[in-house]
Formats: C-alpha cells, sequence, structure tokens
C-alpha cells in the first residue's frame, strides 16, 4: 500500500485500524455507527439523519453501481466520515454519473477501505456506539490531541444545521391536499410519496412556530426525521404541543415521532447501537403483522413513560421489544420510528402514508 494511499480510523477506546484512504484527505471526527443495508449506500450518504457520525457499511461491497443523480436524499452529504470493507472504482449502471469515491471527494467526506468491518461491528454491538475519527495524517498529527478530542467530541445543534432555511414549495398533479412538512433533516422521498398521493407540500424550517403554520391552512402537518438528541429541540417540542392541541391531522416519521412522544410527557432513551439498515423487523400490533422496515435512528421512545390515556404504543420492534410506533387517543395523529417512505429499503409500510390521507379526508368533512 502505497504511503499516500494509508487512512487509520481511530476509536475513542485507543484502538486503531489501519486501511486505505478514498474520498477526501484530512481528519475528521464523529460517532461511529454501522448500517446493516445490502444496497442503499447512495441514500445512506445524503440521509441528514446522519449527521455529526461516522458510517459503517456492514455489506462488504460497496459502490458497486456507483452514483447517480436521481436517488438522492438531500442536496449534499451529511456524513463525518464513511468506513467500507472494500470500494468498486468500476460501477456499472445506466444511470451512473461518477463512482463513489469521485463522490465522496466533491463532498468532502474522508473515508477508509481495507479494514475489517465485520471486527468493527462487533465491537460497536458488544459495547455500543462510541466516538472516533477517520485520518490520513495519522504519522504527522499530535496524537493526545487528537485523542481527547475524539473523547471530548458531540453532536450538538444537529437540527439547527441540517434544515432548510427557507420555505419550499413542492407541488403535486392532483393539488387535493396541503402538507406542512417541518424540516428537522427530511428524506426527499417523503415528498415525493406525498406529492404522489395528490398532495402540494410546503416544507418549512424546523423553528417555524405552530402559529405561522397553522396561518398556512394546512391540511395536515408532517413531522420528519433528522439527527441528534430529540431532548434537545426543546423549542420545538413546545411548537408541536400546540399544534397537537388544535386537532390538526399529525404523522410524524423518526425524530418526528420522538419530539411528538416527548411533547405528550413521554421519554426518550439513547440505544446501545440503533437501528440502521433496511432489515428491521416491526409488529404492527393493530394489523397482527409483521412488516420490514428502512430505519435509521440512534434514540427510541420509552413506550411505559407514556401516558396510556393520551396515547398507546401500535407498533414494536420483534428483535428487541422497543417502540416503533405511537396512536394518540381521541387526536388525528399517529407517529412511527421507521421510515414508510423506505429509499432504499422495502416498501412494506407506505401504507401508512395512506392512512395519513385518509386521515385527512375525514377531518376535511
Amino acid at each position: 500500500m502505497e504511503q499516500e494511499r494509508k487512512a487509520w480510523l481511530v476509536l475513542a477506546d485507543g484502538s486503531v485500524l489501519e486501511g486505505e484512504s478514498f474520498g477526501a484527505q484530512g481528519t475528521s471526527m464523529g460517532e461511529i455507527v454501522f448500517t446493516t443495508g445490502m444496497t442503499g449506500y447512495q441514500e445512506v450518504l445524503t440521509d441528514p439523519s446522519y449527521y455529526g457520525q461516522i458510517v459503517t457499511q456492514t455489506y462488504p461491497l460497496i459502490g458497486n453501481y456507483g452514483i447517480n443523480l436521481d436517488d438522492m436524499e438531500s442536496a449534499s452529504s451529511h456524513v463525518k466520515g464513511y468506513i467500507v470493507r472494500e470500494w468498486c472504482d468500476q460501477p456499472s449502471n445506466f444511470r451512473v454519473a461518477m463512482d463513489i469515491d469521485q463522490y465522496l471527494k466533491k463532498q468532502k467526506v474522508i473515508a477508509i477501505s481495507g479494514i475489517d468491518t465485520r471486527r468493527l461491528t462487533k465491537k460497536l454491538r458488544e459495547h455500543g456506539v462510541m466516538n472516533g475519527a477517520i485520518t490520513t495524517e495519522y504519522d504527522t498529527i499530535d496524537r493526545e490531541k487528537l485523542m481527547e478530542d475524539i473523547k471530548s467530541f458531540a453532536i450538538t445543534e444537529a437540527v439547527r444545521s441540517v434544515s432548510c432555511r427557507q420555505m419550499i414549495q413542492e407541488k403535486s398533479e392532483q393539488g387535493r391536499y396541503h402538507v406542512v412538512l417541518m424540516d428537522f433533516g427530511y428524506k426527499r422521498n417523503i415528498v415525493r410519496s406525498l406529492c404522489k398521493r395528490g398532495c402540494d407540500v410546503t416544507i418549512v424550517p424546523a423553528w417555524t412556530t405552530a402559529q405561522e403554520i397553522l396561518a398556512m391552512k394546512p391540511d395536515g402537518v408532517m413531522l420528519s426525521n433528522g439527527p441528534g438528541d430529540p431532548e434537545e429541540n426543546t423549542a420545538v417540542i413546545e411548537q408541536i404541543k400546540k399544534l397537537f392541541d388544535q386537532n390538526i391531522p399529525i404523522f410524524g416519521i423518526c425524530l418526528g415521532h420522538q419530539l411528538t412522544a416527548l411533547a405528550n410527557g413521554a421519554k426518550t432513551v439513547k440505544l446501545k447501537y440503533g437501528h440502521r439498515g433496511a432489515n428491521q423487523p416491526v409488529r404492527d400490533l393493530a394489523h397482527d403483522r409483521t412488516c420490514i422496515t428502512s430505519q435509521n435512528h440512534g434514540y427510541a421512545v420509552q413506550g411505559d413513560t407514556l401516558d396510556p390515556a393520551v396515547g398507546r404504543v401500535s407498533h414494536v420492534n420483534a428483535n428487541d421489544g422497543t417502540t416503533e410506533g405511537i396512536r394518540y387517543i381521541g387526536k388525528p395523529c399517529f407517529t412511527v420510528q421507521f421510515h414508510p417512505e423506505a429509499s432504499a429499503g422495502p416498501q412494506d409500510t407506505s401504507y401508512l402514508f395512506d392512512e395519513f390521507i385518509a386521515m385527512m379526508q375525514k377531518e376535511a368533512h
């Protein structure tokens, strides 16, 4: 391996793994997590929910169909670093625009390949997610200072960092309903899923007030996915409380699900290593069936902390029993922890968008 191609992964526990550099050069710190999807690496790289994180792909070969311009979930990459076993430098796909190395260089994302990702994933499963850094400068960097910085790293102001700065409008062909989407780090396929069902969507910054949203006279409000600790978003939680009291149809996904639960007195907890991938089994208690879902989150709602007079758990994770959905009693509001819009992943739970449409139709009449 040539000297200029070397990269190192430095973990907060003192472990140092040497591999090969691709993507950008330099040093980047973040929270190291893993995702189990066999496909969908482009969606991972452009999902704002990964803000502040160095992502490990457990699937051993990444990049074989390259990067295209159609499947971006946001305008840029939000990961702090990228870890793979092997990347493909000769992708094959009729839509390919560039290989993954070119894309990461363009996005200034530092990446490492050639390390034992299986060993790393087992470490994260046993000990939990941990801080770390990818560096191409390990031979020259102040290693003591690097370790201090790794240990002190924390993801802060996550939602404010990824949310849009001004209102965005997306029109559907039918225009039957108007949905306001609060952007905590939304994925584009949420908007596509709504537009496909005849909804005009107004995307607003996370700090938009309930009064400003209600002044738009929406038929429903969508609370998007997003990164970071949900409990940090105290101002947003207060606005969700006000929306909740107005009996307007609300559908929350991922962070939106957590924030709605916090607005109703429940608590959230950080999971040991989270749920990230396209193969998470979820039991839908109302329909008595199990769906395979796409997920990306490190926190979960503690279902037993929610007042049973306010809401009930509607979905649970079949692997660990954590709360995956809540339906609120006497309110046109339901939320889920997983991603019904998928991208990438199975479409098992896309019916939830249809339920949201039906809820808006009912409230309109």
